[in-house]
């Protein structure tokens, strides 16, 4: 893995949300509300990579690293592949600095994702109101059998 200069400064424990400010696994986990091993996963995976690392080997994270898990979070649920999680923040990664033609066609790959997210979004509605219904389904039954025999 590629060092930063960071990677020599002490090791940092500090509160607070300032921007720059680098923070241990345990906090950006808590922080994110991911487990540490998903974490470290999901740097396996090359979907994050810790801004720098203290001097005693600690992954440290900033608030930009935080907001990369953060999407990653929300995509999980809606069934995005690791692929495509890398291939969305290789996106937003390059808008940031891309003009012209290619800025279109990122915005264009930006426009696929949230279309898929849409359509992830309604189908997983559809699936919740078919299980809402199931379990009224249920508590109808529930109470119709408690009721005494009359």
């Amino acid at each position: 893995m590629a060092t930063t200069s960071r990677e020599t400064e002490p090791e940092q424990h500090v509160s607070g949300s300032a921007t720059g400010r680098l923070m241990q696994i345990g906090e950006a986990a808590e922080r994110v509300g991911l487990s540490i091993r998903t974490i470290r996963h999901y740097e396996e995976a090359g979907l994050i990579v810790p801004s720098a690392r203290s001097e005693g080997g600690f992954r440290l994270y900033t608030e930009p690293d935080l907001d990369r898990l953060a999407v990653v979070k929300r995509m999980k649920p809606l069934g995005f592949t690791l692929d495509e999680m890398r291939d969305l923040l290789t996106v937003l990664d390059a808008l940031d600095t891309t003009t012209g033609a290619d800025r279109a066609a990122l915005l264009d790959r930006l426009a696929m994702f949230h279309t898929a997210a849409t359509t992830r979004v309604t189908a997983l509605r559809d699936q919740l109101a078919t299980a809402e219904g199931f379990a009224d389904t249920l508590r109808a039954e529930i109470d119709h059998h408690e009721r005494p025999p009359v």
